[in-house]
């Protein structure tokens, strides 16, 4: 029975085209909870939980988990939440599109690699593999903040230097008040969270990432002290700020992830002041080696990671990169352990 725009759950799944089950199971999950529950125990659904239904389903098909999307949907409470659904849906729909090309070219090049040749170049055929591979990592690891939060984690609770990474990192950028600092590939905010009493006045601080859901969970975090964050989501080989922007820029363990490294660092170099601080942090080949190597006594199977990121932009290598644009390049080296009983 239809009673002013509500619908039973059995109404409401039949509108949808979806089972009665799949509703009761996002009611169970706490994703899609009834607008209305009678004494009588009957459930109903309104038409603005159509909005919510399909933001479920179209989050689903790009591959999100129940939990991933209820992280998502948490704040959906305000009125303006169905046009900011639809705007994070086509983003996130724009985002595959653009994906997709990406495989779909490499596909391409792959098997041009094969016709052309009749011994192809398999060291090309690797590094197209690798690309693939990176992104499905990406996606994966960097949809929102909870993985790379379970890594900082790691570190926070085992190292064995009491200072810290992000508190040594915050230490080296020597900020003054009035400073315009741009951060890339922020991710889950740790370095400015750690440090959040330590501002001078009136800095500006641009936190930017590839991944929307990565920014969305850093928002949260820094109400406190709003007045000195902007947002900003874009790929870090085009940046949208005009030539001399910063005072400071950061680029923490994301050099390694980008397609075209030189068009990166040129970007980066751009947007910095002259005579402005450029700040990017990266592994050695020792990073992580014993965790690896007592991994690889339980099973030789196991590998930590399928691309080693320490050679595409490494200690050993990253300094001559970056002085082709950047002049002169200290090298700092945080050394640090962790002990785990």
């Amino acid at each position: 029975m239809q009673e002013n725009n509500m619908y039973t759950t059995g109404e409401f799944a039949k509108r949808a085209n979806i089972s009665v089950r799949t509703i009761r199971y996002y009611d169970d999950k706490g994703l899609l909870k009834p607008s209305m529950i009678k004494d009588s125990g009957y459930r109903f659904y309104t038409d603005n939980d159509f909005a919510k239904l399909q933001k479920i389903v179209a989050l689903k098909r790009l591959d999100f988990s129940l939990e991933e999307i209820y992280s998502i949907s948490e704040n959906d409470r305000d009125a303006g939440f169905v046009k900011e659904s639809f705007e994070l849906q086509l983003k996130l729909i724009r985002e595959k599109i653009a994906e997709l090309k990406q495989i779909e070219q490499a596909i391409q090049e792959t098997s041009l690699v094969v016709s052309e040749k009749a011994e192809p170049d398999w060291n090309k055929m690797i590094s197209l593999i690798h690309l693939l591979s990176m992104e499905d990592t990406l996606a994966k690891q960097y949809k929102n903040s909870k993985n790379i939060s379970v890594r900082i984690g790691l570190h926070q609770r085992y190292s064995l230097k009491t200072q810290g990474w992000f508190h040594w990192i915050y230490d080296n950028l020597h900020l003054k008040a009035g400073m315009k600092i741009l951060e890339t590939g922020c991710g889950n905010g740790q370095l400015w969270e750690d440090n959040l009493d330590l501002f001078p006045e009136n800095v500006q601080i641009t936190l930017s990432d590839i991944s929307s859901g990565m920014l969305r969970n850093v928002k949260g975090k820094f109400k406190s002290k709003e007045k000195y964050f902007t947002y900003n989501c874009f790929d870090f080989q085009e940046i949208p700020y005009a030539d001399s922007s910063f005072d400071v820029v950061i680029a923490n363990n994301v050099l390694f992830y980008a397609k075209d490294r030189e068009k990166v660092i040129s970007e980066l170099h751009r947007v910095l002041k002259k005579g402005g601080l450029f700040c990017c942090s990266t592994y050695g080949k020792q990073h992580m080696k014993e965790i690896e190597l007592l991994a690889k006594e339980f099973d030789e199977r196991i590998a930590l990671s399928e691309i080693k990121l320490y050679d595409i932009f490494g200690l050993d290598t990253g300094a001559a990169e970056l002085s082709l644009l950047f002049g002169t390049v200290d090298k700092l080296i945080y050394e640090d352990s962790l002990l785990v009983l």
